[in-house]
């Protein structure tokens, strides 16, 4: 099986039907198969990404106990210098790591 790659402009917007369809979906019936688990040793060799200096500030909504966990995590680590910038760094990390493996997927198509 191969991969087929599609720019944004080339996708078709989803009908109002299949968002139904997705939207009723419950989190149970969805296949997460193909994505891996992020285990002990993806951690143990994950580097956190500092802060870019520009930010903006939003609002969005946090499970409480995720929450808590970066505020405790950052209160606990000194050269932390804050939960919402461990939040930013962590989401950072994330995004840093997906654009680098999509640039070394593609360059290997």
């Amino acid at each position: 099986m191969s991969t087929v790659r599609k720019q944004d402009s080339e996708i078709p917007p989803m009908s109002e039907e299949r968002a139904r369809e997705l939207l009723a979906k419950r989190d149970e019936e969805i296949d997460f198969s193909d994505i891996p688990e992020l285990d002990e040793a993806f951690f143990k060799n994950a580097k956190l990404v500092k802060r870019q200096p520009n930010t903006e500030a939003i609002s969005i909504r946090v499970d409480t106990d995720t929450l808590e966990w970066f505020r405790t995590t950052a209160k606990n680590h000194p050269e932390i210098r804050g939960y919402q910038t461990l939040i930013n760094d962590v989401l950072r990390t994330y995004v840093t790591h997906q654009i680098s493996n999509n640039d070394s997927k593609q360059s290997s198509i």
